[in-house]
């Protein structure tokens, strides 16, 4: 889910780049036509609203139609609730609460739903893998004052713990990665403000103290999905630069 742009279809190049058949999910069909025509016959691109209930099932059929089974799904679909009315919990506003806990929430749980579903039915195992933010964990009050956005991925990581457990004796893997700071289309309002971009290089000191790629999550992703992670289950991996464990200088170096 969320797997025609940013993280999500460079993750989808990479699987195919291991052999695997893939089916992504996006929002619009522009950009699903371009997935589409990026990644060739190894994969299935679908248009669809995450929040819908019908989505995850459909997609989750087209996978075992297209593949014969599902193995693994990689929940991605998401977002930024500040146009909505995301805020600080002064400024918070009802339909803002709502719109972000449906979109990085309640999507979630509709994708994981539907995979684990079939793993039950196959009987064969599977990985699930969801993208969460430091965020969650790590906040930054100054730029990133969006506490339903931080709710709602503190929700994600209580659910992947949550069925990380009940479904281990099932060989049903749940994990999630934690992300910094990425260039995706999400973040274009903070790659656009200077002084978000000197605060991140304080925040996220890593490798020149850059802004994250996708690419940096791949091994990461590639990992949890495969069988390299077979005795991993219940984790949440940062994945971030150093922002979880770094200060962050409001005056950082331009």
């Amino acid at each position: 889910m969320g797997g025609t742009s940013g993280i999500g279809v460079a993750a989808a190049r990479a699987l195919i780049a291991e052999g695997v058949r893939v089916v992504c999910v996006g929002r619009d069909e522009a950009t699903a036509e371009s997935a589409r025509q990026d990644l060739g016959e190894r994969a299935r691109v679908l248009t669809g609203d995450a929040c819908d209930p019908a989505t995850a099932d459909r997609a989750v059929r087209e996978a075992v139609g297209f593949g014969g089974r599902l193995d693994g799904l990689f929940h991605v679909a998401g977002g930024s609730g500040r146009r909505a009315g995301d805020g600080p919990l002064h400024d918070l506003t009802d339909a803002g609460w709502n719109h972000t806990l449906r979109l990085n929430l309640e999507s979630v749980f509709l994708s994981n739903r539907a995979a684990v579903r079939q793993f039950l039915e196959q009987g064969s195992g599977g990985a699930v893998l969801n993208l969460g933010s430091v965020l969650a964990q790590s906040p930054a009050p100054h730029f990133f004052a969006t506490h339903a956005y931080a709710a709602a991925k503190a929700g994600l990581e209580g659910l992947t713990r949550a069925a990380a457990a009940h479904y281990a004796p099932e060989n049903i893997r749940f994990n999630a990665i934690a992300a910094g700071l990425v260039a995706t289309p999400m973040s274009a309002r903070a790659q656009s403000d200077d002084a978000i971009m000197r605060y991140t290089r304080t925040k996220q000191p890593l490798d020149d103290g850059r802004i994250g790629q996708p690419k940096d999550l791949l091994a990461a992703i590639l990992f949890f999905l495969s069988d390299a992670s077979r005795f991993v289950t219940g984790q949440v991996l940062a994945v971030d630069g150093g922002w979880s464990v770094s200060e962050g200088q409001h005056g950082g170096p331009g």
